[in-house]
């Protein structure tokens, strides 16, 4: 942790929010001559305050400590490159189409593994008028379930959020040119492509 870098992003991001010192200083319940001290690389924010700070702030408190956001690279990003996350303690669904910090419930998530569709984990597709009802030989109950079926096309994305003890089957329109994903809450990520 250099101070120095953590004061000058403190001063960057209140600015961006529009707030005074004075004004940030009382949202967090301490002096506005504590604020002037951060930002002049004499001092850190204690970490009783950090997590209100970055709150208001709108930043990670790692990122905030360690003084520069690193702004991704890669613009815009590849829909073919999508990566899933899911939290596994509220189950939250989560993508991003280039590299990202996530988090959920106070834990930082890996991007899912994708893997080929084996025997248990298979999606049939039937053509019904302008959309595809697709079923699932797949177990739903409260401890192994799929989490959700979502199609991935150039630029788009169709995700339906399925719940244990649904029933096996979801219908979504007739899309072209892309490729179903699904998760697993116990096994991870699957592909599968629509013949």
């Amino acid at each position: 942790m250099e101070q120095q870098k953590t004061g000058r992003l403190i001063r960057q991001l209140r600015n961006e929010k529009g707030l005074t010192q004075q004004q940030l200083a009382q949202k967090i319940h301490v002096s506005d001559k504590t604020i002037s001290k951060w930002e002049c690389g004499q001092g850190l924010p204690d970490v009783s305050l950090l997590q209100d700070l970055s709150d208001i702030l709108g930043v990670n408190s790692d990122k905030l400590l360690a003084g520069d956001l690193e702004p991704s690279l890669t613009r815009g990003g590849n829909m073919r490159k999508i990566k899933f996350y899911v939290c596994p303690e509220c189950g939250n669904i989560i993508t991003a189409t280039v590299g990202a910090d996530v988090s959920c419930c106070g834990r930082r998530l890996e991007p899912l593994e994708v893997q080929k569709p084996d025997a248990a984990h298979q999606l049939e597709f039937e053509e019904v008028e302008d959309e595809y009802y697709i079923t699932f030989d797949h177990e739903m109950t409260k401890s192994h379930y799929l989490n959700f079926v979502a199609w991935v096309g150039i630029d788009r994305v169709m995700l339906v959020h399925l719940y244990p003890e649904q029933s096996s089957e979801l219908r979504m329109p007739k899309f072209r040119n892309g490729c179903y994903y699904f998760g697993c809450n116990q096994h991870g990520l699957f592909r599968c492509e629509k013949k």
